[in-house]
């Protein structure tokens, strides 16, 4: 697939982070994982990303994201992979490559470790992890990597495999900038936490795809959200937000780390457990999947 092509397929339809699936002793379940992607797979989305953030990449070995990598396309079909990336920047450049050898179409570029820099040091570091690979490159803007309008246009001007921009900042000023100022150069894909909960107004700031963290485990509805946001269908985008969207954020909302946690939940009371989190994250309480489960029932499992 060409770098254009691959643009255009992300920009096509719905986005999706497979969770990565853990043992009871936390460590990976490569089985549980091909198993997760073949199912997501079958559904209509435009992309998956492994080892993103929904997928733990904060928590996963080097090593790990490569097999996970590996893992993805073996059992995705035309299905296009796109890897988490990251840490300190020779890090990136070595999950980039190491990626990019195992098969994924395109990686994704997380906030790097730690420390806070000015526009010319992000320059420098997406430049040199874009031209250590030659598959399609998409920076996400959140956190202590926030690229502002004027970088990112150089950027676009340097790095012919840069193909997209993500946000999770919600500095929808921002947002509005860089998309009136490189138009269709990019595909811009939101990425707030449950991001359906913000995707009208991002709608608005040219941001027309989302990566959807509910698609784990209710890819129908993931899709089915996706497709009123498109059709302008406010009342059913309404209905869902009230229903469903505004009940789960208020479980994952009752602790630091649950937009990841409470995605392994929804998947543990659909019937497809893929284990624990990992430390620091915790797990929902009992008491917690008790409060999530007639969510679940009402607008996952009755339409199943």
């Amino acid at each position: 697939m060409s770098l254009n092509d691959l643009k255009t397929r992300i920009g096509s339809g719905l986005l999706s982070f497979p969770v990565t699936p853990f043992h009871a002793d936390l460590t990976m379940d490569g089985k549980g994982l091909a198993n997760h992607v073949e199912w997501l797979s079958q559904f209509d989305a435009a992309a998956l990303f492994v080892a993103g953030g929904t997928g733990e990449f904060h928590s996963l070995a080097p090593s790990e994201v490569v097999e996970a990598v590996k893992i993805a396309k073996s059992v995705s079909g035309d299905m296009p992979i796109i890897s988490g990336c990251g840490y300190g920047h020779r890090l990136a450049i070595d999950i980039a490559q190491a990626a990019e050898a195992a098969g994924a179409d395109a990686i994704l570029l997380l906030p790097h470790y730690l420390i806070f820099a000015n526009q010319q040091g992000l320059f420098d570091h997406v430049k040199a992890v874009c031209d250590a690979v030659k598959i399609g490159v998409i920076v996400y803007n959140r956190d202590n990597a926030q690229l502002k309008a004027d970088t990112l246009a150089k950027l676009c001007a340097a790095c012919p495999n840069l193909i997209g921009f993500k946000d999770g900042s919600g500095d929808i000023h921002t947002v509005r900038h860089i998309t009136c100022t490189l138009g269709d150069r990019l595909t811009y894909i939101g990425g707030m936490p449950t991001h359906e909960l913000f995707a009208q107004a991002y709608n608005g700031a040219g941001v027309t795809t989302y990566s959807s963290a509910i698609y784990n485990f209710a890819p129908e509805l993931a899709l089915s959200f996706y497709a009123a946001l498109r059709a302008g269908d406010n009342a059913k985008m309404e209905e869902i937000l009230k229903g469903f969207f505004y009940p789960f954020a208020a479980v994952r909302d009752r602790s630091p780390g649950y937009a990841v946690s409470i995605i392994k939940a929804g998947l543990k009371l659909i019937g497809r457990d893929p284990g624990p989190v990992r430390p620091p994250l915790t797990n929902l309480t009992e008491e917690e999947l008790e409060m999530f489960r007639p969510v679940i029932n009402r607008y996952v499992l009755e339409h199943a």
